[in-house]
């Protein structure tokens, strides 16, 4: 059987700016955030920060593990940040693919 590919999920964790940074801290260990999230058999992709937006994480995520990426934001994200998710994908090749086609003539 063919081994299915991960998926990418970008995931916005957006600042809640009722919380000032050592309320967010503490609210995040109690939910043992930093050991939990995200759960293992999942690789961060990239973690930046947005100034003025919050924290972008793209994870990859094999596909039986969606619903424990869910379960974990749901458990220890809520209450500290506004939670956005969106699978993705890596647009590099495929606009590298596009831009010669339309060197050849092509659309």
């Amino acid at each position: 059987m063919a081994e299915t590919a991960n998926i990418l999920l970008t995931v916005l964790l957006k600042h809640d700016q009722s919380n000032n940074l050592d309320a967010v801290q503490t609210k995040l260990k109690e939910a043992d955030w930093w050991e939990r999230f995200p759960p293992e058999g999942v690789r961060v992709a990239s973690w930046t920060v947005a100034m003025g937006l919050g924290q972008i994480v793209t994870l990859e995520v094999p596909p039986h593990l969606l619903a424990a990426v869910n379960v974990e934001l749901e458990r220890s994200a809520w209450g500290v940040f506004r939670t956005e998710c969106y699978p993705t994908y890596d647009f590099v090749p495929v606009r590298e693919r596009i831009r010669e086609r339309v060197r050849n003539g092509g659309k």
